[in-house]
């Protein structure tokens, strides 16, 4: 089952599914499923979960909610290891928060094509750390949303497991 943080929801039987199916099973989605982020879940579940309420926010407001599912499933297109590439890194480059945009950017073109709106979220999806502003008011929501996943993903596993502790204290 495909399933965002804190949604009950099958998401392959849902609309949603449709903006992202020809992306979802590919390979290099797949390899995201090894690679752990944000210490308690996977890139492939963080990017999915930034898609799916990517899309429903945008479709919410109007907005073009299939550019937002797709982008969303892409903004973290890469496969090296973050904190390694940071501790590596040579001084004067960007840290990875500043640059792995650009990266996640050129993965997604390899993989399909991405619309100029795409392409905006995708490389903006860090801002304010990156310039320039955000172009589109999808761009705005993918950044927020992914803020707010990646709060949920750590935070969510947390309160599960101060949850179950006190509720198994009262057996």
């Amino acid at each position: 089952m495909l399933k965002a943080i804190c949604s009950k929801k099958d998401l392959s039987l849902c609309s949603y599914y449709s903006c992202i199916a020809d992306l979802i099973d590919s390979d290099e989605l797949e390899k995201l499923k090894d690679i752990r982020h944000h210490i308690s879940t996977t890139r492939f579940q963080h990017c999915l979960n930034v898609s799916y309420y990517s899309y429903v926010v945008c479709r919410k407001f109007r907005l073009n909610a299939r550019s937002a599912a797709r982008a969303g499933l892409l903004h973290d297109l890469f496969y090296y290891d973050r904190k390694e590439y940071n501790s590596l890194r040579s001084k004067g480059e960007p840290r990875h928060s500043r640059m792995h945009s650009q990266v996640a950017v050129e993965n997604a073109r390899e993989l399909t094509h991405i619309s100029l709106l795409e392409k905006d979220m995708i490389e903006k999806h860090m801002w304010p750390m990156t310039r320039p502003l955000p172009k589109y008011r999808e761009t705005y929501i993918i950044t927020l949303i992914d803020k707010y996943c990646a709060v949920l993903e750590f935070c969510v596993p947390k309160v599960t497991k101060v949850t179950s502790h006190f509720s198994s204290d009262k057996s």
